[in-house]
């Protein structure tokens, strides 16, 4: 059976500019979505973290806009094409889908189609609401109300399709934190530290996922250098994804004097996305995509930030952010020849 180290995060604080000893950990949605896909893929999975001591997820992972449900996401991308035909003009800040009430264009639509309107009337109006909330930063349902464009709807029906969307993104969140709780690595992970050369070489892949605390406690740890180390040796697949990239700083340098991975094609959490995000704007300590560049990665990110964007060479997989998840699960699959 293939095994996989899945390498978390013990972190729980993170000293940032503003807010020494902020909460962090890791990012519930990108471990969760990647443990359960390399399992269904058959694998055998070992939860790991530094010292063996539990993880914790990143409350900022936990709130609800970090757990849009798919429809209403696939909505939300079906509307700002009518206004963003080209994908380079596409540039979606996370203020957009967390501050300006956009996601919930799907909920809207049902309640207009209920009161009479057809879906392609009830999308119009949507879609012309919110390319004027999308270009001047404005709440959908205040730009709807104050245009004439909430369709005979209340303005408490309207609040209320916000609600909703609200508590069933809260929803999924709670599920998926029951989910992680109930994986027994997750409560009583293996100590890295723990495990000799030998053991380490007995994996034939290791996979880190995000959330700050990568940051905090990957980056220098020696015993992430012996195990980069070992499963480089043997040609091991090495992934990770987000700020989960941060554990390659950690590894060593080769025979020619030179890190480890002088010159992979990689990705990771850009600055862009940093600076979007509340923590980033708290003041990060170091920026994760400078120090990959300057460590001596070639940095490859999307066009813009968000996108979902993997980078493959050689053995060593990355994913750019949350939003690559599936990708890049799927890229690791796909590369131990799973099921």
């Amino acid at each position: 059976m293939t095994r996989i180290a899945f390498l978390v995060t013990s972190a729980r604080e993170i000293d940032l500019d503003e807010s020494p000893a902020h909460p962090t950990g890791y990012w519930a949605e990108e471990a969760l979505k990647s443990y359960e896909r390399f399992v269904a893929a058959g694998a055998e999975v070992t939860v790991l973290t530094p010292d063996g001591r539990a993880p914790v997820p990143d409350p900022y992972g936990l709130e609800h806009f970090f757990h849009y449900p798919d429809d209403d996401a696939d909505y939300f991308a079906s509307v700002y094409r009518t206004f963003a035909h080209d994908p380079d003009d596409i540039r979606i800040t996370l203020d957009q889908t967390t501050q300006l009430e956009l996601m919930a264009g799907r909920r809207i639509a049902q309640r207009l189609v209920a009161a009479g309107r057809t879906a392609q009337e009830a999308h119009a109006l949507i879609a012309q609401a919110a390319r004027i909330a999308w270009s001047g930063r404005l709440k959908l349902v205040d730009v709807m109300l104050e245009n004439g464009l909430d369709g005979g709807l209340s303005e408490q029906e309207l609040r209320d399709a916000v609600d909703e969307l609200v508590q069933d993104s809260a929803g999924i969140s709670s599920d998926r934190q029951s989910r992680l709780a109930a994986i027994p690595g997750f409560n009583d992970p293996t100590a890295l530290s723990s495990l000799t050369d030998e053991q380490m070489a007995e994996f034939d892949a290791v996979f880190a996922p995000g959330g700050h605390g990568p940051m905090v406690d990957l980056p220098e740890n020696p015993d992430v250098s012996r195990l980069l180390s070992v499963l480089q040796d043997k040609g091991a697949l090495i992934a990770s994804l987000c700020h989960g990239p941060a554990f390659l700083l950690a590894a060593p340098e080769r025979a020619d004097g030179h890190w480890l991975f002088e010159g992979y094609r990689l990705t990771a959490y850009t600055d862009d996305e940093e600076n979007q995000n509340s923590i980033g704007r708290l003041g990060m300590p170091w920026l994760l995509a400078d120090a990959l560049q300057n460590a001596g990665a070639i940095y490859d990110d999307a066009p813009y930030a968000w996108a979902s964007h993997v980078v493959v060479d050689r053995n060593l997989i990355t994913g750019q952010n949350p939003n690559s998840t599936e990708a890049t699960a799927d890229a690791v699959v796909k590369a131990l020849q799973l099921a």
